[in-house]
């Protein structure tokens, strides 16, 4: 009975890490949070609960990729969830963050410093912002100095602009203000672009769970130092 108990919680957090992952969990990564099942206790388990989610026809799946598991939402319900995204990202995506877009869909792959070359301005908190909306994200590092991170549209991004693929994206032609952007050369040159590799990975998912810098209110960027009180000479004896 105790068993059985102990069973249930395992196969209840092995639910709760699938859910919280960031990208597909293999067994392995699993089985070093839950010690006491194995490799293929571990799949058995999640082999029932993706078998009580299609009896119940939960909204949500378990689906295997790439050698992991990972959650995500039923095929008959993707109208709903993009009907959703579409009025919840609407009001959220800002003039810079559409024209930062815009470069990275048309530039793709690019760097950050590619994209403030063009844009002319800092974009560390658009880019994030627009990764953290699923629009964009890191596809791989580009071998010069540095060798920065790149970064190309997903495909979240063709599902919200209505897209079947990236031909359809209107002609840059028909943009006069933005016809500069074919133009421009990028900062970082012409190299050849890598896959990112499991510390880049890493690195990038510590990166977007850290809280943006709070920029300095109005206030505390008006108001000057008062300068140090004058020293008064000590009275004469």
């Amino acid at each position: 009975m105790e068993d059985a108990i102990q069973r249930e919680r395992n196969k209840s957090a092995i639910e709760s890490l699938i859910f919280i992952a960031n990208k597909p969990i293999t067994l392995e990564e699993i089985h070093k949070v839950i010690e006491d099942m194995g490799p293929a206790g571990i799949k058995e388990a999640i082999d029932e609960i993706r078998r009580g989610y299609e009896e119940r026809m939960s909204g949500v799946r378990i689906v295997e990729i790439a050698g992991g598991y990972m959650m995500v939402t039923t095929p008959e319900n993707a109208a709903a969830v993009k009907a959703f995204y579409k009025i919840k990202h609407a009001e959220r995506l800002s003039g810079p963050s559409l024209e930062t877009m815009a470069i990275v869909a048309y530039k793709q792959p690019v760097t950050r410093v590619d994209i403030e070359t063009i844009r002319g301005v800092n974009v560390d908190g658009v880019l994030r912002s627009l990764v953290e909306k699923n629009l964009v994200r890191v596809v791989g590092r580009k071998e010069v100095i540095g060798r920065p991170f790149v970064y190309g549209t997903t495909r979240f991004f063709l599902d919200y602009f209505g897209l079947k693929s990236l031909t359809e994206l209107p002609k840059i032609e028909e943009f006069a203000q933005q016809d500069m952007l074919m133009d421009i050369q990028l900062a970082s040159g012409d190299a050849q672009i890598t896959p990112l590799t499991q510390e880049d990975e890493e690195t990038l998912s510590r990166e977007q769970q850290e809280p943006l810098p709070q920029a300095p209110s109005q206030q505390e960027q008006e108001t000057p130092e008062a300068p140090d009180a004058p020293q008064e000479d000590p009275p004469a004896h």
